[in-house]
């Protein structure tokens, strides 16, 4: 059976959502994080479309994009097909980088617009990476909170007036609009977007793991002849974060009749 064709959104804006063949990760580093938003800022350049927001996490990207000189569906082609190009070439494999087709929803009003970038950039609040969305350097966040730093810089004036349009939405004051955007950014909801739940939920259980091990100055492996640190990092996956004990027994590798006794 064909795939159907895309509902095409009346505003042109887009929540674009490109994920990792097989969920896999595809920013194994610093550097492969800076070549993707380095192709993001010149395809954005060359083609003349306006981003609103992005985050680059380890396995997905999140784009709140509306449509320039060409169709969506380019533009996202040569996105991906640029950096799986240097992708593949620096890490010596072949084959597909991302999920053969990017997810979309069609964005409609204001509110559903602010909505959307609000999840974007707290995703890796919720992926419990970072406390605060400004601490994450992987998202368009700088371009709000920090705008002024890169007027005069061709290479992201664009970024920065689309940044201003959100702003506006806020208020007229510059200054009283990104202190209204900060707050709305803060603001606790249970907002999810096209099928990212699952994702964001392992991340986030790798993520909570990674930083209980690092407080307890211990690895994976030495946690499971420790007794007393594994049954308070198992108590605490339990109670602070409401972790079933399926999940913690597969992500720490150990038995789930150890982690039942534990309460």
């Amino acid at each position: 059976m064909p795939r159907m064709g895309r509902i095409l959104s009346a505003s042109g804006i887009y929540h674009v959502m490109f994920r990792g063949n097989e969920r896999k990760n595809v920013f194994q580093d610093e550097q492969d994080k800076v070549r993707f938003i380095d192709t993001l800022i010149a395809k954005k350049n060359e083609v003349k479309f306006n981003l609103y927001a992005y985050c680059v996490m380890d396995n997905h990207v999140h784009l709140l994009i509306k449509e320039g000189a060409e169709p969506l569906a380019t533009t996202m082609k040569r996105i991906g097909t640029s950096y799986a190009v240097y992708y593949n070439f620096k890490h010596d494999r072949v084959g597909h980088v991302f999920q053969s087709r990017f997810k979309s929803e069609n964005i409609e009003s204001d509110s559903h617009l602010l909505e959307v970038l609000r999840y974007i950039h707290n995703n890796p609040v919720k992926a419990n990476i970072v406390k605060n969305a400004s601490k994450y350097i992987w998202s368009s966040y700088q371009f709000y909170k920090n705008k002024d730093r890169y007027f005069g810089d061709s290479l992201f004036e664009g970024i920065t007036k689309d940044a201003e349009f959100i702003l506006g939405i806020f208020s007229e004051n510059p200054g009283r609009a990104v202190v209204l955007f900060d707050d709305y950014l803060k603001q606790r909801t249970e907002e999810q977007y096209m099928d990212m739940e699952e994702v964001n939920k392992e991340e986030c259980i790798r993520n909570i793991i990674e930083r209980l091990l690092k407080d307890n100055h211990i690895d994976l492996e030495e946690l499971k002849g420790n007794k007393t640190i594994r049954d308070d990092i198992i108590g605490k996956l339990k109670q602070n974060y409401q972790m079933p004990g399926r999940r913690i027994s597969r992500a720490l590798g150990i038995g789930r009749n150890v982690v039942q006794r534990v309460k």
